[in-house]
């Protein structure tokens, strides 16, 4: 009976029950958000992405939430953009179909025109460059009179047989000055110029030299590219025919190859400031194409372009295109019918079947008078004019 009442005697007041529970809840929540929340697999507790954007203004969230739930933000962004620009990409093809049989028809011209115009380099057989000056206007003149073609004659051999020929020419030191001016005129009525970006400058024909191979080769894909002195006689179809022997040989390097001194005296003609390089004095140097007309192939043009801004510069131009290929795998031909002398040595051969590709006189580095003499040696020692345009390569 005593154990009965004192039961009954100890009932817990409701108060304490409300405290109890209110208690009970709140160690509920917190044992439900701290204990019970996802576990990364290094034991970190992870956070709900939807109690962070709950309580993203709170203080609890740190400044490392806030970077993360911004990088989210730009995620979902990216892959938004992505998707737009799929579904865009995915609109033109349907609004421009590609037709195969359709392409396939499009005129050969047409296309080559098309590639000029997206950037593409058009192919073409070979360039040649014909190096000038701002005072050599009457040396010009006497080549657009002799053998190179002229307005309508140099597109089409530019279009048939796949042959550019320019005067290669760089800005002077003063922009826009009169002697710009006067080759922009020049241009203008001939339009047989290829200005480069290039000071021009008697001390500076390596580094024109460089230029011209770099630039030629960024606008055509030739087989060949060709550098030839405004004051030499050149055929071009003789050229082109021999050139095509050679066409299918990698690294060639044409022209008649020589090997004089190395001009250690100063105050000389053709003075080597580095003949150091070169070993004792007396010595001579590697062979080399002398340089009033050579030729290169479309892969040691390549080289050159790539390679333009170490490329070393000696004194003389020819010595430093030589020096450019002396360390690689490269095919030397000495064709001495690429330095014939003026008549009556061109004459001679012309008259046995041997046609010359280029004639000058050594004791000038180019012909003598070329102005006064030009159409003389071309009208002795030039080839049939149908020779170019019937030219096989």
């Amino acid at each position: 009976m005593k154990n009965n009442r004192s039961g009954g005697g100890g009932k817990v007041s409701p108060k304490w029950i409300i405290v109890f529970s209110i208690f009970s809840f709140l160690i509920g929540m917190l044992f439900t958000n701290r204990v019970w929340a996802p576990v990364e697999s290094d034991g970190r507790i992870m956070r709900r992405r939807e109690q962070d954007l709950n309580f993203g203004g709170d203080d609890c969230i740190t400044k490392k939430d806030n970077d993360l739930l911004g990088e989210v933000h730009k995620t979902q962004e990216a892959i938004q953009s992505i998707r737009s620009l799929g579904n865009s990409i995915s609109e033109l093809k349907l609004e421009h179909p590609v037709n195969q049989s359709s392409s396939e028809e499009v005129n050969h011209d047409e296309v080559q025109t098309n590639k000029t115009h997206s950037g593409r380099r058009k192919k073409v057989f070979m360039v040649i460059g014909i190096n000038t000056a701002f005072s050599s206007r009457r040396r010009r003149d006497s080549i657009r009179e002799t053998w190179m073609p002229r307005g309508e004659k140099l597109i089409q051999l530019e279009k048939e047989k796949g042959i550019i020929v320019r005067f290669m020419i760089g800005h002077s030191a003063t922009s826009k000055s009169i002697l710009d001016r006067a080759i922009d005129s020049e241009e203008a009525q001939h339009k047989d110029f290829f200005r480069l970006e290039h000071v021009e400058g008697y001390h500076e024909l390596t580094a024109k030299t460089r230029i011209f191979f770099s630039t030629a080769f960024a606008k055509w894909d030739a087989k060949f590219y060709v550098k030839v002195d405004d004051d030499v006689h050149v055929n071009l179809g003789m050229l082109a025919t021999t050139l095509g022997r050679h066409q299918t040989k990698p690294r060639i390097y044409t022209g008649c190859m020589k090997s004089g001194p190395v001009l250690a005296q100063k105050n000389v003609k053709y003075h080597e400031p580095e003949y150091w390089k070169f070993g004792e004095e007396g010595n001579k140097y590697f062979r080399h194409a002398t340089g009033q007309i050579y030729a290169i192939s479309n892969d040691l043009a390549a080289y050159i372009s790539t390679n333009q801004p170490i490329l070393h510069k000696y004194a003389n131009e020819d010595v430093s295109l030589g020096a450019w290929f002396i360390g690689l795998d490269v095919e030397h031909i000495d064709d001495r019918n690429m330095c014939c002398g003026t008549p009556p040595d061109c004459e001679w051969k012309a008259e046995a079947g041997n046609v010359c590709i280029a004639s000058f006189d050594w004791s000038c580095s180019g012909i003598c008078r070329s102005v006064e003499r030009l159409k003389d040696v071309h009208k002795r020692c030039g080839e049939d004019p149908a020779a170019l345009w019937s030219a096989q390569y």
